[in-house]
C-alpha cells in the first residue's frame, strides 16, 4: 500500500461527498455528476466504525478495498454496498466534521486506499485516524478549496496537499507512508538531552524523558511538532498483529530484528466468544477470526513475546488459575504500567494507564509495525487541556456520569479536545479511586483527545501495593509546574453533575436521565468492556443487584442481562467476595474476561434494529454492538435499568420498591 508522492497530483473529478441525504451518496456512486452545493449538508463524526464495521477487520490484505463505508448510515439508511466504492473509481471524498472519530483501526484508511482512494478532505480530522492515513501515503485535508480545482482536472501541487501539515507528517507522506520513510531516516536514533526551562506539564516531563533525536524532529517540539518517542510498553492485539506481521515480513527480511522484544505485549482479549457473535456467525466470518487469531499466535511464537489470552468459557472451566488474562488496557493498568512511564497501544483506550501518571496513547498498526523494528514510536506533540473537577459527587453519580457531562459541553461536541491532552486534577479527582480515575482516561478517546492523564498521588501509591503488591514511591518531578501552559482550563462542578445516559448514535448525545421525559424500554442490559469491567465496577453492578436480590426482584421480562469481568483478577475478586450469589438469583448471564459486545465481538450485542440495548461500554456509535440502538450509562444505571426493563437509575428504582 506504499506508494511514493509526486511533486504535483490529479485526482478523478468526481468526488463522493458523504451526504446526509443518502440518496446523493447513491447518485455519486452510480456514476453521475454531485456538485458540493448539492450534497449540503455534509455528515460529521463519520467513524471509523461506520468506514469499516469491525466485522471487516478480519482482513488484513487487499481484500479490505471491497468495504469501505459499509457501515455509513445517515437517514436510517446504509447507502454504501460492498464493492460500491471499488467499482466507482471515486478517488476523493468528502466529508464534515470529526471524520474517524472512535476506534484506531488502520483498516479505515487502509480500505479506503485499496478501493482507490488517493485524498479525503474533511472540516476536521480524528488524530488517530488522519496518523494511520499518513503512515500508508492516503493524503488528507482540510482545505476545501481543493474541490472546484479538482472537479475542473487541475493538477494540485504537493505544497498544497500537505499545506498546514508538520514537518514530519508531510516527510512521511513524501516518502510513501511510514516504513519506507523509518528504513531511511530511523536508523540511527538516540535519546535527545534533557532541557530545562518553560514550565511543564506532566504529560510534557514524561515525553521529554522519552524523546529521541532524530535527523527530522527538533530536539525540544513545541505543541503542533512531530517527534518520536521510545515507549516502555508497546501492546497489540488480535485485529492488528496479523496486518502488522504482514506489512513487516513484506517490507524486512525475515526473521525481523524487533526492537527490545522484552517490552512487547501481546493480547488476545476480543475473539473468545465470537462463536456467539450474531455478525460473525451470521456472515460466515469465524474461519476468518480463527485466521487471524492464528497470524498472531504464529508471530508471538516466531519472536518469543509474552502473551495473554483470555479464555472460552469451556477453557475457563478447566483452567487451574494460572491464566491471568484480560482486556488489553485492564491489563495493562492491572499488571505493567506505572507512574512516569510512556505506554502505546493499537487501540484508542490505551489512555486508560493515564489514570496511573502515565503517558498511554493509542496508535495504529504501522506506527506500531515501525515501533517494533526501531523502538522509535511517532506522536504530533498536543497541547493541553486542564479539566478541574471541584465539588463532590451526589450518591450514585459515578466518573461514568461525569464523562457524559464532559463530552456533552459544546466546546468538546464542536472538537475542542481532538488531539489534546486531558489532564483531570481538582478535589473530586483527588476522592476518586483509580478505577474511576480510569474511567476518564479511558474515555479521554470519546472526547476526542491524545490522551488522559491524572497525576500519581496517595491513591495511586494505595492502588498498586493492593493491586500489584508494589511499593512505589512517587518522584518529586511527578507534577505539572504551576504555570505550566494549557490550551484552555475547564471546569466542572461535580456536585451538579446527575445521572447521565447518552442516547443512541455518538457518546456525546448526554443528557440527564432524569430530563428524557418519556419512557425507553429495553431489551439487553450490558455491563463490561475496558471501560466499566473493573473491579469497582463489579462492585456498583454488585451492590444494585444484590439490593435487588435481597427484595425478591429478578432482570425484567423480556430484558437480557450480561456482565462480562474485564480481567481475571476482576473475576476472582468477584468470586472471593460472594458477588456471583446475587448475579446468579436475579437472572444475569456472566460472561468470562472478553471485550465482547463492546467490540460486536460476543453475546451482549443486538440482533435486530428495533432492540434496545443499555450499556457501560464507552462508544454506542451506529452498527457497535449490533445492529440495534445503544444508550451509554453507568454501572449502576445499567444494573438499575435491568431489573426495571426501562431506562431508570438506581435511586429511582429504590423509590418504586419503598413500600
Amino acid at each position: 500500500m506504499q506508494t511514493q508522492l509526486h511533486p504535483a497530483a490529479r485526482f478523478s473529478p468526481r468526488i463522493l461527498y458523504l451526504s446526509q441525504c443518502p440518496a446523493t451518496v447513491k447518485k455519486a456512486l452510480g456514476g453521475q455528476p454531485v456538485r458540493l452545493a448539492d450534497a449540503l449538508p455534509l455528515r460529521d463524526d463519520v467513524s471509523t466504525d461506520e468506514i469499516t464495521p469491525i466485522a471487516i477487520l478480519t482482513h488484513f490484505d487487499d481484500e479490505l478495498g471491497r468495504y469501505p463505508y459499509t457501515g455509513f448510515k445517515t437517514q436510517g439508511e446504509q447507502p454504501v454496498a460492498v464493492d460500491a466504492m471499488r467499482d466507482s473509481r471515486i478517488q476523493v471524498v468528502v466529508a464534515g466534521r470529526r471524520y474517524g472519530k472512535g476506534s484506531s483501526r488502520e483498516h479505515s484508511p487502509a480500505a479506503e486506499k485499496l478501493a482507490g482512494v488517493r485524498l479525503v478532505i474533511a472540516e476536521s480530522f480524528e488524530r488517530i485516524y488522519r496518523q494511520n492515513a499518513d503512515n500508508i501515503g492516503l493524503i488528507t485535508s482540510t482545505d476545501f478549496s481543493l474541490i472546484a480545482r479538482i472537479e475542473a482536472g487541475e493538477d494540485i501541487c504537493w505544497q498544497e496537499l500537505v499545506e498546514g501539515r508538520d514537518v514530519l507528517a508531510a516527510a512521511i507522506l513524501r516518502e510513501g507512508g511510514l516504513l519506507p520513510f523509518g528504513r531511511s531516516h530511523l536508523g540511527q536514533i538516540s535519546a535527545a538531552p534533557e532541557i530545562a526551562g518553560r514550565p511543564r506539564t506532566l504529560f510534557e516531563k514524561i515525553v521529554a524523558r522519552h524523546a529521541l533525536t532524530t535527523g527530522v524532529t527538533v530536539a525540544d517540539p513545541a505543541p503542533g511538532d512531530g517527534a518520536f518517542v521510545r515507549a516502555d510498553w508497546r501492546f497489540i492485539h488480535e485485529y492488528y498483529t496479523g496486518m502488522a506481521a504482514h506489512m513487516l515480513h513484506a517490507a524486512f527480511d525475515r526473521p525481523l530484528h524487533l526492537s527490545d522484544p522484552g517490552s512487547i505485549l501481546v493480547f488476545e482479549d476480543h475473539t473468545s466468544y465470537v462463536e456467539e457473535s450474531p455478525t460473525h456467525v451470521r456472515e460466515g466470518l469465524i474461519p476468518k477470526v480463527h485466521r487471524m487469531v492464528r497470524a498472531q499466535r504464529d508471530f508471538a511464537g516466531e519472536y518469543g513475546l509474552l502473551t495473554h489470552r483470555t479464555l472460552t468459557e469451556l477453557e475457563a472451566r478447566s483452567d487451574d488459575g494460572r491464566n491471568v488474562a484480560g482486556i488489553s488496557h485492564a491489563m495493562m493498568a492491572e499488571c505493567y504500567a506505572l507512574p512516569g512511564q510512556l505506554v502505546v497501544g493499537t487501540d484508542s483506550h490505551t489512555p486508560h494507564s493515564g489514570a496511573l501518571g502515565c503517558v498511554a496513547f493509542g496508535i495504529g498498526t504501522t506506527d506500531m509495525a515501525n515501533a517494533f523494528v526501531t523502538g522509535a514510536v511517532r506522536l504530533t506533540v498536543p497541547e493541553s487541556l486542564r479539566i478541574v473537577l471541584d465539588g463532590e459527587l451526589s450518591a450514585n453519580v459515578t466518573a461514568k456520569d461525569v464523562v457524559l457531562h464532559l463530552l456533552a459541553q459544546p466546546y468538546i461536541r464542536a472538537g475542542g479536545g481532538v488531539g489534546k491532552v486531558f489532564e483531570f486534577t481538582g478535589a473530586a479527582i483527588a476522592r476518586m479511586s483509580t478505577d474511576e480515575r480510569a474511567t476518564l482516561t479511558n474515555m479521554s478517546a470519546e472526547l476526542g483527545g491524545f490522551t488522559g492523564i491524572v497525576a500519581p498521588d496517595a491513591e495511586t501509591v494505595r492502588f498498586l501495593l493492593e493491586r500489584r503488591a508494589i511499593r512505589f514511591v512517587i518522584e518529586d518531578w511527578m507534577h505539572s509546574d504551576p504555570d505550566a501552559s494549557y490550551a484552555r482550563t475547564i471546569r466542572i462542578d461535580c456536585s451538579e453533575v446527575p445521572v447521565m445516559v447518552a442516547s443512541p448514535g455518538d457518546p456525546g448525545n448526554g443528557r440527564p436521565l432524569a430530563a428524557i421525559g418519556r419512557k425507553v424500554r429495553i431489551d439487553i442490559a450490558y455491563g463490561g468492556s475496558c471501560t466499566a469491567g473493573k473491579r469497582e465496577d463489579f462492585e456498583r453492578y454488585h451492590e444494585v443487584l444484590q439490593w435487588a436480590a435481597d427484595r425478591g426482584l429478578r432482570v425484567a421480562a423480556g430484558v437480557d442481562l450480561f456482565l462480562q469481568f474485564g480481567t481475571t483478577a476482576v473475576r476472582d475478586h468477584c468470586l472471593a467476595a460472594g458477588y456471583l450469589e446475587a448475579f446468579e438469583r436475579v437472572g444475569a448471564r456472566i460472561l468470562q474476561p472478553s471485550c465482547g459486545a463492546c467490540g460486536n465481538c460476543g453475546p451482549g450485542g443486538s440482533i435486530r434494529p428495533d432492540q434496545v440495548t443499555v450499556s457501560a461500554i464507552n462508544r454506542n456509535f451506529p452498527g457497535r454492538g449490533g445492529p440495534g440502538s445503544v444508550w451509554l450509562a453507568s454501572p449502576s444505571t445499567v444494573a438499575a435499568s435491568a431489573i426495571a426493563g426501562e431506562l431508570l437509575s438506581f435511586e429511582e428504582l429504590r423509590q418504586r420498591h419503598s413500600t
